[in-house]
């Protein structure tokens, strides 16, 4: 065998394959060596070192792999048997495991029911205990009652002597005495009962003597003592009010009114103008120290009472029912004296601050649980008869700030019931506007004055029925109390107070303002937040629906409608002949910005408050669109009639044609004229009138009023024109003349005027063309759409028309034979001048008619009658 070399050997033992093994590195160490001595040798490469070398290593390492193989084996049975035994043991543990839960369960069974029985042990214990206590409470009780009885009290004076605990159970004694006696039915009850009511009354009257006596020492213990001891015996509510008649806040304040301070208040307070006053130093004096009051009481009470809500509860409805009731009443009636408006404006002051005052103390919520005394747990009297809960629990069962909430809604019902708000409400808002108004008023009733029966007269009609109206109880509505006012502020009754008739009303007065309407519509926003706040939830709708006919029997009836008639009247009473004012233009745009001031109030003020109820709501659109409606058939009355005004006077201008203004004799002179003088009259009216519109109307108002006169003019300009001869120098003049009137048209800015006098210019033309082309001209442009029929007035005042008709009618007969008889008003299928724009007709079937009051409104249109269907 052949030997290795030691270190050869080296390389063959087992622990070099225990750890990382690489073949390449391990051959490369067993050849190492003889690689060196291979290099050393000279010759040849002898490979038979290498081979025995390598072959004794592989036998080497199959010996050891053998040797491993060996020890794995072994190694795997014992592992075999150490895992039967483990196994073993762990069967055996779960066992023993599983033996100890069982006993485990078994002890808590046991356990369980050795509790059960425990518990059912000490259930009847404590009933046999209970059963005890009741009949030595019964026994008790009957040996007092044959006490009394015998007149002997001496045993309950004993026991009264021991202390606080001898006064408590005397307390409850005495309760369940005076229960029993009322029940009792047997000879002498009466007697006794009697004796039993003597002796709590003394009881208690003691009793009320010691708290009164701690309460002066400042002794809360002793008063804590008396004030359960009284709880026990009848609720304690004696003692409870022992403490508050003799606190110092109602015995050592005495309150007076001071006008220190408060003069610039009272004297701004009938102001509507001025500003809403937040407070007042008597009010915020008094609010003040009950605050500080309240946060020391609760303390105190907490201290002493055994049941502080109540206590809470009685003292702060002493405070509302004594000291803030009164400075209330002493505050409106003092309001009261100087107007409506500051009784509104002061009961909303110290509603406000009330309020405050009532969010404050509700931070001062007691617990409302009434511990008992210890000798009370057993209530006999309840096992005896079923008797009510005391008097301090039920006074607890509402909280303190359902007490409060409810206080301050007593407080100011003898104020806000029913109708009593509203109606004096609507009163001051009526009477502020009647005022507002009164030399606005009296200057359109003196316009009036001596006239026909009128709008003004009916809106007066209207007053006057709605201020006679009553509800079905018999009083006046807000409404009816609203005219009234506005009828006697502002002279419209049967009776006038002289001294007004005598001074001076200028033109001024009875002008409309939008500084006036925004006043007014101010006023009103006032009322209705005093009646937001002032009103039950519940009836802010109606309430809110009510202050709008008040508004707008004011600022509708008594002030736009009033305005309007009379600009109605100084129109209808014009002299047709004289250049028409225009002037109602001014007041028919103050309406126009007055009526969208207040229907934005209307939808952004008024409505939103009226959501809650849908029915309200309803009404309140319906009758506002009403109303509005109203005014805008008022407008639109007016603009007719000045509309006919203006073109009654237009057609004077034109009646001033002379004859012979289109046949001038002298050229040169006539030249020496750019327009006739009718036409230069005319071209003046047009421009002031379109200056007018333009600076009072608006949108659809402004395009109406200047399409209706235009169209108007147009007409008459239509029949001007079969009036009057004209030679060939005379059509220049008579082109000039339509050009200066299309000149003045076209300023106006409507698309649908620009055609119709386009057209009338092009029939102007009919004056210049010369009698060879005349009949093709008329057949072109606009002249083309109308039947030649119609066309025949004016080119007969052409002074070449005899000339010129013969073969005018042999071209058109010709014309009609190749047209195989058709006539050429069937040729061109128009039978009437008012045919000649047929563009113009959607115009007239989309002209805005009077439009309702939608939810939101926008800017009222002043529709004219003619395109509303007015006659």
């Amino acid at each position: 065998m052949y030997d290795l070399d030691p270190v050869v050997q080296q390389h063959l033992q087992l622990e070099v394959f225990e750890g990382k093994f690489d073949v390449k590195d391990f051959v490369g160490d067993v050849s190492e060596k003889l690689i060196a001595e291979s290099k050393a040798t000279p010759g040849p490469f002898d490979p038979k070192p290498f081979i025995r070398t390598l072959e004794a290593a592989v036998d080497r390492l199959i010996a050891v792999r053998k040797d491993v193989q060996a020890r794995t084996e072994q190694m795997e049975k014992s592992v075999k048997v150490t895992e039967r035994e483990y196994s073993k043991k762990m069967a055996d543990l779960n066992k023993g495991f599983e033996a100890v839960g069982q006993s485990f369960s078994g002890m808590e069974t046991k356990m369980n029911e050795v509790g059960r029985t425990a518990i059912r042990i000490g259930e009847e214990l404590e009933s046999v205990h209970q059963q005890r206590q009741r009949a030595q409470a019964a026994y008790d009780l009957i040996d007092f009652y044959n006490q009394f009885s015998r007149d002997d009290t001496s045993r309950l004076d004993a026991l009264k002597k021991e202390g606080k605990e001898g006064r408590r159970q005397t307390a409850v004694l005495l309760r369940r005495l005076s229960t029993v006696a009322k029940e009792v039915d047997l000879p002498n009850a009466d007697k006794t009962r009697d004796n039993i009511d003597r002796y709590c009354e003394k009881f208690e009257k003691d009793m009320l003597h010691l708290f009164d006596r701690a309460y002066r020492r400042g002794d809360p213990k002793m008063m804590h003592h008396c004030a359960q001891t009284l709880l026990d015996f009848n609720g304690g509510a004696s003692c409870v009010q022992v403490y508050v008649n003799q606190h110092d806040f109602f015995i050592n304040r005495v309150r007076e009114s001071s006008n220190s301070g408060n003069d610039i208040i009272w004297d701004n307070l009938p102001d509507p103008d001025s500003s809403v006053p937040t407070d007042e130093a008597g009010l915020s004096d008094l609010f003040l120290e009950i605050r500080t009051t309240v946060g020391q009481e609760v303390q105190i009470v907490q201290a002493v009472f055994p049941n502080p809500p109540y206590v809470m509860q009685v003292f702060l409805q002493r405070v509302f029912a004594q000291s803030i009731q009164q400075q209330l009443e002493l505050l409106v009636n003092r309001g009261a004296a100087l107007s409506d408006l500051a009784f509104l404006r002061m009961l909303q002051m110290v509603h406000h601050q009330t309020a405050a005052l009532v969010e404050d103390l509700k931070g001062y919520e007691l617990p409302s649980i009434i511990p008992r005394s210890p000798v009370d747990s057993i209530d006999f009297g309840r096992t005896l008869s079923n008797a009510t809960a005391s008097a301090a629990a039920a006074a607890t069962a509402a909280t303190v700030s359902t007490m409060l909430e409810m206080a301050m809604e007593e407080l100011f019902v003898p104020y806000t019931e029913g109708q009593r708000y509203l109606e004096r409400e609507s009163k001051s808002l009526g009477e502020l506007y009647a005022i507002f108004l009164t030399n606005f008023t009296r200057y359109h009733e003196r316009t009036h004055k001596g006239g026909k029966s009128s709008l003004f007269d009916r809106m007066v009609n209207q007053l006057n029925a709605a201020a006679t109206t009553t509800t079905p109880s018999g009083s006046s509505s807000t409404s009816a109390q609203a005219a009234a006012a506005i009828l006697k502020y502002g002279g419209l009754g049967g009776t006038v107070d002289k001294t007004k008739e005598e001074e001076p009303i200028s033109e001024e007065d009875g002008q409309l303002h939008i500084a006036i309407a925004e006043t007014m519509l101010k006023w009103h926003a006032e009322s209705v937040g005093r009646c937001v706040e002032l009103s039950s939830p519940n009836d802010v709708p109606k309430h809110i629906f009510a202050l709008l006919r008040v508004l707008a029997a004011a600022i509708g009836s008594a002030y736009i409608e009033t305005a309007v008639e009379t600009v109605m009247t100084r129109v209808e009473a014009a002299d047709l002949k004289v250049e028409p004012d225009l002037k109602p233009l001014i007041v028919l745009r103050s309406v126009d910005l007055i009526c969208h001031l207040w229907q934005q109030y209307v939808n952004m003020a008024l409505l939103p408050l009226a959501s809650a109820s849908v029915t309200v709501r309803r009404e309140m659109v319906v009758y506002n669109n009403q109303t509005v409606s109203r005014i805008e058939g008022a407008v639109n009355h007016v603009m007719q009639k000045m509309t006919d005004a203006i073109l009654v006077y237009l057609g004077v201008q034109l009646t001033k044609q002379k004859r012979n203004d289109f046949k001038p004799r002298n050229d040169d002179l006539s030249f020496a004229r750019v327009n006739t003088e009718p036409c230069v009259a005319c071209c003046e009216v047009l421009e002031r009138v379109r200056d007018a519109a333009k600076e009072n109307l608006s949108g659809k108002n402004l395009e109406i009023f200047l399409t209706e006169v235009g169209v108007g003019f147009h007409g008459l300009l239509l029949e001007h024109l079969k009036k009057f001869p004209v030679s060939a120098t005379g059509g220049l003049m008579l082109a000039k003349d339509l050009k200066s009137y299309q000149d003045s048209i076209a300023t106006f800015s409507i698309p649908s005027l620009h055609e119709r006098f386009e057209f009338l210019r092009q029939l102007g033309n009919v004056f210049l063309v010369r009698p060879d082309i005349l009949k093709s001209y008329i057949t072109e442009g606009y002249l083309g759409r109308i039947d030649s029929s119609l066309l025949k007035p004016y080119l007969a005042q052409r002074s070449d028309w005899g000339q010129a008709e013969k073969g005018f009618n042999d071209s058109v007969g010709m014309e009609d034979g190749a047209a195989d008889g058709k006539g050429m008003r069937d040729r061109f299928g128009m039978g009437r001048l008012s045919m000649i724009m047929k563009d113009l007709e959607p115009l007239k079937e989309h002209m805005p008619t009077m439009p309702t009051i939608p939810a939101g409104m926008s800017m009222p249109s002043l529709n004219m009658g003619r395109f509303a269907g007015h006659p």
